[in-house]
């Protein structure tokens, strides 16, 4: 594969590489379904997480959430309204998901972000959004020194919602609504490791219940915080 160098020097390929390794591992695993959205790697497995193991990361996430803060500093109060928080990396259960994410996918431990939980009540979203980063941000170089391009995304659902709080991937013109203990996995870059639009996403309103998430990014290189 020819190297196709981009943002501060790292070659597309590696990302590339990443997501060929992903993808096959995905495809082979019969519990995990490919969604159909074309131009998009996006899975799925039901059951992932059992309902005692949601309960007790909704507990961690009730415990320590925060309002919500953007990635790239924005001021806009209304663009993400819910409560989230990095959980214990050390605590037993939150290092066994983890673990359990990374033999999923195959992804190196070390280049997982620490887990972050996420709580939507009724009103509350996050507006469409891209977890790659755009390399003409600020905050873009201080990435490159932590780890890189961010690859692939995993999120659990930890509950059920009555109404609303679906994942929507606009471009793609498909949603996915919450399911307890259920994961999605997708691809944050195109096949040639490009950062790939279509991956843009948004947390729809929660308009009955209360909506629960974790959510592991996965970097292309060892992350350091």
């Amino acid at each position: 594969m020819t190297d196709v160098i981009d943002d501060g020097g790292i070659a597309s390929s590696v990302r590339a590489q990443i997501g060929e390794a992903v993808r096959t591992k995905l495809d082979r695993n019969p519990m995990v379904s490919r969604i159909d959205a074309p131009g998009l790697e996006i899975y799925g497995r039901h059951n992932f997480l059992s309902a005692d193991e949601c309960a007790a990361l909704r507990a961690m996430v009730d415990a320590d959430a925060q309002p919500s803060t953007l990635f790239s500093g924005s001021a806009n109060p209304e663009y993400r309204t819910s409560h989230s928080c990095n959980l214990d990396r050390w605590d037993p259960l939150v290092a066994r998901i983890s673990d359990r994410i990374c033999a999923l996918t195959g992804l190196p431990p070390e280049n997982g972000e620490t887990l972050q939980g996420q709580r939507y009540a009724p009103g509350q979203e996050y507006k469409a959004h891209c977890d790659y980063f755009p390399v003409t941000t600020s905050y873009w170089p201080a990435m490159m020194k932590t780890g890189g391009q961010r690859s692939w995304t995993a999120m659990v659902y930890l509950s059920h919602v009555e109404s609303g709080g679906e994942t929507h991937f606009p471009h793609c013109e498909f949603m996915v609504p919450p399911v307890e203990g259920m994961i999605l996995v997708w691809n944050n870059m195109k096949p040639d490791g490009a950062p790939n639009p279509l991956s843009i996403h948004a947390a729809r309103p929660v308009e009955k219940g209360t909506k629960y998430v974790v959510t592991k990014w996965f970097r292309e290189r060892p992350w350091t915080s």
